[in-house]
């Protein structure tokens, strides 16, 4: 799928590409209106139509990532909220293969997510992904999200990286569409970001749904 040999470097999203977003989809969509709903005394209807309102006027921008923003707009302890779910924190099961095999072959593995940082440590913490990975990079660390060029301007100078010998992979074909703008040389969707929906389906890029379809021709490099 890869022309393995012209990669130095694989940019990884973090949730639902080497997590499973199942816990992000439960939190933000049923947990936090639930919260709200209980400390408000809305009902769930009134709750979910809130919160659906809120997310609108911020999406693609760095506020949507960032918990300090939605503590503040909502109203909740939004990490402490987090805290209560850590048990649905859950790597794909594919993903450690395939950073395992990355390593093996040499190439950079750097994590690049518009996760807050307080988000990223706690999954960092109640995962094993951080052995897997060589740097990361957080979007709030630039003040741009990967839907913004100037992410991918700080990124590429920040690592010293040719854009052009880099993968990235994400499950967002709006992200994936940003990093081909800035000039990465290769792109992959992933198709079953949450375990628990239906599959996605890619127009504009490579994509697959498990990562051991990669590992032959990445070992055989």
């Amino acid at each position: 799928m890869f022309p393995w040999n012209k990669i130095d470097t694989v940019l990884l999203d973090m949730d639902g590409t080497l997590l499973d977003l199942h816990f992000d989809n439960h939190f933000w969509l049923s947990l936090v209106p639930e919260e709200l709903s209980r400390q408000k005394g809305l009902t769930s209807h009134a709750a979910q139509q809130l919160v659906e309102s809120a997310y609108q006027k911020v999406f693609g921008t760095l506020e949507w990532y960032c918990l300090d923003y939605w503590q503040k707009e909502l109203q909740i302890e939004i990490l402490e909220l987090h805290r209560t779910l850590v048990d649905r924190i859950q790597l794909r099961q594919d993903s450690m293969p395939f950073l395992t095999a990355l390593g093996e072959q040499g190439k950079s593995r750097i994590l690049v997510t518009n996760a807050h940082p307080h988000s990223l440590s706690l999954k960092l913490e109640h995962t094993e992904l951080e052995r897997g990975l060589d740097m990361m990079l957080s979007s709030h660390d630039t003040g741009y999200p990967k839907e913004h060029p100037e992410f991918w301007r700080y990124l590429f100078q920040h690592f010293s990286l040719e854009p052009s010998r880099c993968l990235f992979v994400d499950d967002s074909e709006a992200i994936l569409k940003a990093a081909r703008e800035a000039g990465v040389g290769y792109q992959l969707g992933i198709t079953n970001p949450d375990s628990q929906k239906p599959d996605k389906v890619f127009s504009d890029f490579p994509s697959i749904s498990d990562y051991h379809l990669l590992l032959d021709d990445l070992l055989a490099d």
